[in-house]
């Protein structure tokens, strides 16, 4: 079965818009472990918009399940966070300064030397390491020539296309994964994945580790609660 980890970049926005500690970002964590989560994922920022960075040291502290940490290791503060944290696994993103949401994976061609030096960083502390890729055979071709134990396919162009034409947007992504699979390169996948076309990606996907998912998930628990809502996406994920 593929894992779920929660983003919850989502809860710690809410928090920030009006100080304090509500909602408490610890309690939501521990709470999604409790209802079936296998994994929690926060995707701290420069400007600490939404994820603090002393919040990674205290969700460090109580997590049970695996810890996914995403960022862009072109940020040297975000380096020590990883190393001096310790999370089961880091994912690679290559974000913009100021960036509102990851939008494309790495150039794992143009960027194979740096990407290469990078994962051996994390890969020499224990850490797992995930790259954040477009789904491009020659893309998952140049992350398997760094090393890498994992990638994470960004999904954006599945979720914006399932509804026009399922079988078609879903195409590009089996490439990548059986390409990744004969490599023997771990598979994740994240962004806008939702309960509406989580269930066929999952089914379509071969060797589909992980997914991360947080927008759709928070928002969803607005409506459903949280308890619920996890309850649903495992349940595509059966």
């Amino acid at each position: 079965m593929t894992k779920l980890s929660v983003n919850i970049n989502k809860i710690a926005t809410l928090r920030n818009s009006r100080g304090g500690n509500n909602p408490d970002l610890i309690k939501v964590a521990l709470d999604c472990e409790r209802f079936g989560a296998q994994g929690i994922t926060v995707h701290p920022r420069p400007d600490e918009r939404h994820i603090r960075y002393q919040d990674v040291y205290d969700l460090k502290a109580v997590i049970a399940t695996e810890f996914n940490i995403e960022g862009n290791c072109k940020e040297d503060k975000f380096v020590d966070l990883v190393l001096a944290n310790q999370p089961a696994q880091v994912t690679l993103v290559p974000d913009a300064e100021g960036q509102i949401t990851s939008n494309h994976g790495w150039d794992t061609i143009k960027h194979k030397d740096y990407l290469k030096e990078m994962v051996a960083v994390f890969q020499k502390e224990g850490i797992r390491v995930s790259i954040f890729v477009d789904p491009v055979v020659e893309m998952v071709e140049g992350a398997a020539e760094t090393g890498t134990d994992r990638i994470e396919l960004y999904t954006e162009a599945y979720a914006h296309n399932y509804f026009a034409d399922r079988e078609k947007a879903v195409l590009n992504y089996i490439a990548a994964a059986h390409h990744a699979n004969k490599l023997g390169l771990g598979i994740n996948a994240g962004h806008d994945l939702d309960l509406h076309n989580l269930h066929y990606f999952a089914q379509s996907i071969p060797g589909l580790l992980e997914v991360s998912i947080g927008h759709a998930l928070i928002s969803d628990a607005l409506y459903l609660g949280l308890e619920s809502t996890i309850k649903r996406y495992l349940e595509q994920l059966a």
